[in-house]
């Protein structure tokens, strides 16, 4: 038997060689992803630069009705003042977004109050000099450093990155067959999850290895695993008042919730908007529908010469 494309012939056996060729590839392929989900420990062992998937983790804000947790953001904030905002800015970030709906539920005074622990630069005043005061909720989050040179000096030639939008700058790849889950469950929160795994990834370097330059350190889930930044939080280092463990894990966890917020802090509206414009086109577009079957349904088609 042949069948024919476009004046080409081919033949039963050869499509199905073809087919057979197709899924072992995509077996193949879905082998590899595994094995990197799984870890990917062997090849690391072996001397490859290969990089150990982050884990999922369980976020408040998943999902198309997710909305971030209160509590959990004011405590990433907590980690974010007293031991983040020394070498990360957070300049795209304003104070009175700390008071918005959907975040961290601070209220005006609150707000206030956080802003007048940070002097800003304004200016120039009728003198023509610049001069700094206390901050205002108009007022964006300073920066760590006054430029980026000064960053670098005070941390060994490395650049710390600001954190405004770091959550969802940061990614990673799935691989097939997961990013088809990604795609059904709508699962966005990979930068997330990364940021989780790079806070806890910390540990002692493989026998044998050595970093490039003495200032780096051993992570297993940066890529090519040696970083610049020392592990930066410790068990027990941050007071919580609520009750909430006090380990690098539960850290790790508030701190990228806190980022993903300052990423994205109107998701839940946006949420919420996006679910009632779904309602809408539903409805819309069953009303299209019948007004179109009703206008149509006594016509007949007419025959074609």
């Amino acid at each position: 038997m042949t069948l024919r494309f476009e004046g080409k012939t081919m033949s039963l056996r050869s499509l199905r060689a073809v087919a057979a060729a197709a899924v072992i590839g995509l077996g193949a392929l879905a082998g590899a992803s595994g094995a990197l989900a799984a870890g990917g420990e062997g090849a690391q062992e072996g001397g490859a630069h290969h990089t150990p998937q982050p884990p999922m983790q369980k976020w408040t804000f998943w999902g198309p009705f997710g909305k971030f947790d209160q509590a959990q953001l004011q405590r990433g904030f907590k980690i974010y003042k007293e031991v983040c905002s020394s070498c990360h800015s957070l300049s795209l970030v304003s104070f009175r977004n700390l008071m918005e709906p959907g975040g961290l539920g601070f209220n005006e005074g609150q707000a206030r109050a956080i802003a007048s622990e940070y002097e800003v630069q304004d200016g120039p005043n009728d003198e023509g000099e610049m001069f700094t005061r206390k901050a205002r909720l108009s007022d964006a989050f300073p920066k760590a450093f006054p430029n980026e040179q000064a960053a670098r000096a005070a941390n060994g030639g490395a650049y710390p990155p600001d954190f405004s939008l770091l959550a969802k700058a940061r990614t990673y790849e799935r691989g097939f067959p997961w990013f088809l889950w990604d795609i059904v469950a709508q699962y966005q929160e990979q930068g997330p999850d990364y940021i989780h795994a790079l806070l806890t990834g910390y540990e002692e370097p493989p026998a044998g290895a050595k970093p490039a330059a003495a200032n780096l350190h051993y992570n297993k889930y940066f890529p090519n695993h040696w970083i610049a930044m020392a592990k930066p939080i410790q068990d027990g280092q941050v007071e919580y008042t609520d009750g909430t463990p006090t380990t690098v894990d539960q850290y790790g966890k508030d701190a990228a919730a806190f980022m993903m917020w300052a990423a994205e802090p109107h998701l839940a509206v946006r949420k919420q908007t996006g679910f009632v414009v779904m309602i809408w086109l539903l409805v819309f577009g069953s009303l299209v529908y019948l007004v179109k079957k009703r206008i149509w349904a006594g016509a007949k088609p007419k025959a074609i010469a």
